[in-house]
C-alpha cells in the first residue's frame, strides 16, 4: 500500500511539475522566434499609433479597441445583430473569443456547472462576446496599453473580424436571446474550443497577427502578461 501511495504522489508531483515546465516555457519561448519582416517594421515606425487594450481577469483576456468610427464601420454587423455600438458613453468595444458553453452559462463564478466546464476542457464550439464599455482607467493592473502602428491595427480589427462565423454572403448573425445585460451580445465564432488552446491562446494570436510578440504557448492570462513584460515591455 505505501509503495502505491509513494508511486501515486511521485506521479501527481511529476505532472504539476512538467505543467509548470510547460507553462514557463510556453511564455518564455518567443512566437515568432525572429522578426520575419523588418523592413516593414522600419516602414510602419513612422506612422501614427493607435491605442488598444488588452483586459484580464484571473482565466480570460479580450481585446478592446476603441470606439472610432472606422471600428464601428467594420463591426456594423453587431450594430445590426442588436447591441448598437454607436452608443452614448461607449469609448471601448471588447472583444472576446471563447467556448459556446462555458463562455454563455458562466457569467459569473456563481454560475459555474459541471457540464459547462467539462466541455471546456474536451471539446466545445466557440463563440464571439461583444460588450460596449465607457471609458477604463488604464492604471488598472487588469489593463494592458499596447500601440499598433495603422496598417497593424487594421490588419488586427480584420483578423477579429474574421473571428465571427460567417457563410460568406451575408454577416455573422447574433446568437438569439444571448446576453449578460444590456451591453454585450454573442455571436457564433470560427474553430473549435478547447482550454488548452482557449481565449488567451486567442487572444495572443491576434496580437502575434498584429506584429507584437507574445509567448509560444500562453494559456492564461498571467502566462500571457509575463510573456509580452518578457518580449515588449510593459
Amino acid at each position: 500500500m505505501m509503495k502505491l501511495l509513494r508511486r501515486f504522489l511521485i506521479g501527481i508531483c511529476l505532472v504539476v511539475f512538467t505543467a509548470v515546465v510547460a507553462l514557463g516555457l510556453g511564455a518564455l519561448v518567443p512566437r515568432p522566434l525572429f522578426d520575419s519582416n523588418p523592413v516593414m517594421e522600419v516602414a510602419q515606425s513612422s506612422a501614427d499609433k493607435r491605442r488598444i487594450l488588452i483586459l484580464n481577469n484571473p482565466i480570460h483576456t479580450d481585446i478592446a479597441l476603441p470606439a472610432d468610427p472606422d471600428v464601428l464601420e467594420a463591426f456594423a454587423f453587431v450594430s445590426d445583430g442588436g447591441l448598437e455600438l454607436d452608443y452614448p458613453g461607449v469609448f471601448w468595444i471588447a472583444f472576446g473569443w471563447g467556448g459556446r458553453s462555458f463562455y454563455i452559462e458562466t457569467p459569473t463564478w456563481g454560475d459555474l456547472k459541471p457540464g459547462p466546464v467539462i466541455d471546456a476542457l474536451t471539446w466545445d464550439a466557440s463563440v464571439m462576446h461583444v460588450r460596449r464599455t465607457g471609458d477604463i482607467p488604464l492604471e488598472q493592473e487588469s489593463v494592458r496599453v499596447v500601440e499598433l502602428s495603422q496598417l497593424e491595427f487594421d490588419g488586427l480589427v480584420n483578423d477579429i473580424r474574421t473571428s465571427f462565423q460567417s457563410d460568406g454572403t451575408a454577416p455573422p448573425t447574433a446568437i438569439p436571446g444571448v446576453a449578460y445585460d444590456a451591453h454585450d451580445i454573442f455571436f457564433p465564432a470560427v474553430r473549435g474550443f478547447n482550454a488548452m488552446m482557449g481565449c488567451n491562446t486567442w487572444t495572443a494570436d491576434m496580437l502575434r497577427r498584429a506584429g507584437v510578440k507574445t509567448g509560444m504557448w500562453t494559456p492564461l492570462p498571467l502566462t500571457l502578461d509575463w510573456s509580452l513584460d518578457l518580449h515588449n515591455g510593459r
